[in-house]
């Protein structure tokens, strides 16, 4: 575009503009190609279009004694209002505003609608406007009636624009490209009077402004669909790692992320946002991470974001993450096996709520006392072994996803634990309902909840054992040896005798609750106090102990285990 232009040198060239934009007013053009007209003949005249040298109105369409001196006339009146400061252009009204530079509003990041310059367009033909796909589907304006051979050249590529009258309406009707498909759809115009050349250009040049509205808006549409296919892939791959299918898990991620999963172990980040910032959050983890983790949003929580971490980097980026964000926290696992991602997972939880109360906001899984290694290492093998040996018949992949089906249905809720693998609830249900009855036990009872998990956790995290020859060995071991050891038992009469020194009697009322299965109704009417008053007790235990319970999960068990070790509570009812 030139610049700087004199009034003789720029009336000149607006003639020049002028005449490239004129249209004529001729019927249906069937000349097989697209025509176009003045410095729009391609998008990239686009910008000659919506900025000319001179900014005035337009001469009005139709016949002039003069044309020279009409537009000598107007660009003198331009220039004397550039040369007073433009204070009168600034309160100028729309209707004065040249049709070009509204039309170019509408290409504005913040106006890209192409409802609204359809309305536009017809507003300023004073008619009707519609814009219509190539299966005739509206798109935007008022539905009109179009001749529909008519409307199927233009379609199939046969002519670009056309005219038409029938019935005192006259009609334009431009051919509009569609992104992804060769057929176009139709831009059409009708109203009761002719088409001068103005209203001709605006018809034409407006076809072109959608043109790239609609690819504008199908680029945005495919990035999106993009974004969402990457962020379910994510999702697919920590689903694996949950139910331990490693090698489906670095096949699958191995075709956008070579190499993230090219180790043994990884830790599991939890980070939890206020309520609403989601969004930003896991961007900003994505950027911090730059794919050397695993950024996922959680299926289970709406305010959590999981990060599998490799290597170590991306753990102090995390850090910095929560650092810039008030009201975020950030819980850690250990470093686990791959295959052991669900335990990490839950580990991260647990820090978690931890974390609440740090200053950092932040905290990583501690390893405290946990009471499986106060057991006896081969009686815990030997009846870890026997109680999970039914499902040792099954096939490898039937049996990994039970087992990590049942350890996390017994860490969350079912609903939880469906969402983060992906399944129905019923499906959850159904695989802990089969491995009820392939063990012969019951997961209404607390104990027994416990105790399976207890064998869950020694299955995946105890090294294996020496093989050693020992032809003495008779029958397995039951529980009840398992939990009879001096240092499990002291351990156990040390947390649960931190109850005591309420005067509340916090320890009756946590065995009468951990006895009724976590039922708090059913504790209340065994102690004849309300329900309300029980999960006050078993709510006030939580920091004394130091652990959730209501919540259920890890904390729980292990105060059940507790309870067991000291005969508090009678052990569960065992099949095997």
């Amino acid at each position: 575009m030139v610049r700087g232009w004199g009034l003789s040198g720029c009336t000149s060239k607006y003639f020049a503009i002028r005449r490239a934009y004129a249209v004529p007013d001729a019927s249906a053009v069937r000349e097989g190609g697209e025509r176009t007209y003045g410095p729009f003949g391609s998008r990239a005249g686009v910008r000659h279009f919506v900025r000319p040298c001179v900014t005035g109105r337009p001469p009005p369409g139709g016949e002039v004694p003069s044309r020279d001196r009409q537009g000598e006339a107007e660009a003198r009146d331009e220039e004397k209002g550039d040369v007073a400061g433009s204070e009168d252009g600034a309160r100028r009204t729309d209707a004065e505003v040249p049709w070009a530079q509204q039309l170019l509003e509408h290409l504005r990041p913040t106006g890209r609608d192409v409802r609204r310059v359809v309305a536009w367009l017809a507003d300023r033909v004073q008619g009707a406007a519609v814009l219509q796909d190539d299966t005739g589907t509206l798109l935007a304006g008022t539905p009109l009636p179009l001749d529909e051979a008519l409307v199927a050249d233009l379609v199939t590529g046969r002519i670009a624009s056309a005219a038409w009258e029938a019935g005192g309406q006259h009609q334009r009707l431009v051919r509009v490209g569609q992104p992804r498909t060769a057929a176009a759809g139709v831009l059409a115009v009708s109203r009761d009077a002719p088409f001068d050349r103005r209203a001709s250009d605006m018809v034409t040049h407006t076809a072109q402004v959608v043109e790239l509205l609609l690819r504008a808006r199908e680029s945005t549409a495919a990035g999106h669909r993009l974004r969402q296919a990457t962020s379910d892939l994510r999702l697919a791959i920590l689903q694996l790692l949950m139910v331990e299918d490693v090698v489906s898990a670095r096949r699958v991620a191995a075709g956008l992320w070579p190499g993230l999963l090219d180790t043994d172990s990884a830790c599991v980040y939890v980070v939890e946002s206020p309520a609403g910032e989601r969004e930003q959050l896991l961007a900003e983890c994505l950027h911090a991470t730059a794919e050397r983790a695993l950024v996922v949003r959680c299926p289970a929580m709406d305010q959590h974001v999981i990060v599998v971490v490799p290597g170590d980097a991306a753990a102090q980026e995390l850090r910095a993450v929560i650092g810039r964000r008030p009201g975020t926290f950030l819980g850690g696992s250990a470093r686990q096996g791959l295959a052991r991602t669900s335990v990490a997972y839950g580990q991260a939880v647990s820090a978690l709520a931890v974390a609440r109360f740090r200053p950092d906001n932040a905290a990583v899984y501690a390893e405290r006392t946990h009471p499986e290694r106060l057991m006896d290492p081969a009686l815990l093998r030997s009846w870890t072994a026997h109680l999970l040996r039914p499902l040792d018949t099954l096939a490898h992949h039937t049996r990994a996803e039970l087992l990590a089906t049942t350890r996390l249905g017994l860490e969350f809720t079912a609903v939880n634990a469906a969402k983060v693998l992906g399944v129905s609830r019923n499906t959850v249900r159904a695989r802990m309902e089969r491995v009820e009855g392939l063990l012969g036990v019951s997961f209404s009872d607390l104990t027994a909840r416990a105790v399976v998990h207890l064998a869950l956790n020694t299955q995946v995290c105890l090294e294996p054992a020496p093989v050693v020859a020992t032809p003495e060995l008779g029958a397995p071991a039951g529980l009840g040896e398992v939990l009879s050891g001096p240092a499990l038992r002291t351990w156990g009469q040390d947390l649960v005798g931190r109850l005591a020194a309420d005067a509340r009697d916090l320890r009756r009322t946590v065995r009468t609750w951990i006895a009724a299965g976590g039922n708090s109704e059913r504790t209340a009417q065994a102690l004849g106090v309300h329900a309300q008053t029980v999960r006050e007790h078993v709510r006030s235990a939580e920091p004394v102990l130091q652990r959730q319970l209501l919540a259920g999960g890890s904390d729980l068990y292990e105060v059940v285990l507790a309870h067991l070790a000291t005969g508090d509570v009678e052990q569960p009812r065992l099949t095997r």
